[in-house]
């Protein structure tokens, strides 16, 4: 288990634009020949974006986007047309495929805070499509056949304990609180790296809210 420090991430973005990014992998002009993906997971994005800020339209290929609100609303838009507003509890999944390009914003007069997580694709090219489930639940697992993985949100409160999914690859991060695994403590925007995840399990050290990937062998 290789545990990565929310002070390690790389800040990028644009403060004087209102955005400040937090990398958790190699990216852009952060390049970590050593950090370049782990599992399926090549990105995991900590995204603050004041109130009128935002991304404007750009482009994406051959990548599998997903995104998680912490607090405040995100406005979404795609060349296919989609428009939604992304809020806390809700899994957004946009795939890029062979090409497609989007806006991000925050057009609420709040904060806005997400962790966005890109997925290498098992194959290459395909069509672009959009989903997002609206107040997703704990018991129930969000998968991205794509990319041969599944997502797991766990909320939890103090003392209690959840099974982390056997797998390849795990990947851990915590949105919120602090948690227990395996003799770590970690905090918001700590992540855990698990290989051969096996008969696992985190306890809430206060109440907590954790996003687990469950990645299939590369």
């Amino acid at each position: 288990m290789d545990v990565r420090r929310a002070a390690e991430r790389y800040r990028g973005g644009d403060p004087a634009a209102g955005i400040d990014s937090y990398h958790a992998f190699s990216f852009g002009p952060h390049y970590d020949p050593d950090n370049l993906r782990f599992g399926a997971v090549i990105a995991c994005n900590e995204e603050r974006l004041a109130p009128g800020a935002g991304f404007d339209e750009h482009p994406h290929s051959h990548t599998e986007i997903v995104t998680w609100v912490v607090e405040g609303e995100l406005t979404h838009r795609d060349s296919a047309g989609h428009e939604t507003t992304v809020r806390p509890g809700d899994v957004q999944r946009l795939s890029s495929a062979a090409g497609v390009r989007h806006v991000e914003r925050n057009d609420a007069d709040t904060p806005l805070t997400f962790v966005q997580m890109w997925l290498a694709p098992l194959k290459p090219g395909g069509d672009p499509s959009y989903e997002i489930v609206h107040g997703i639940a704990d018991s129930t697992p969000y998968a991205v056949p794509e990319a041969g993985a599944m997502l797991h949100v766990r909320r939890l409160t103090p003392g209690e304990r959840t099974a982390v999914p056997d797998g390849a690859y795990v990947y851990v991060h915590v949105v919120r609180g602090e948690v227990r695994l395996e003799g770590w403590e970690l905090g918001p925007g700590d992540a855990a790296r698990i290989t051969d995840a096996k008969d696992l399990e985190a306890v809430g050290v206060t109440a907590a809210e954790v996003l687990v990937w469950e990645m299939a062998a590369v």
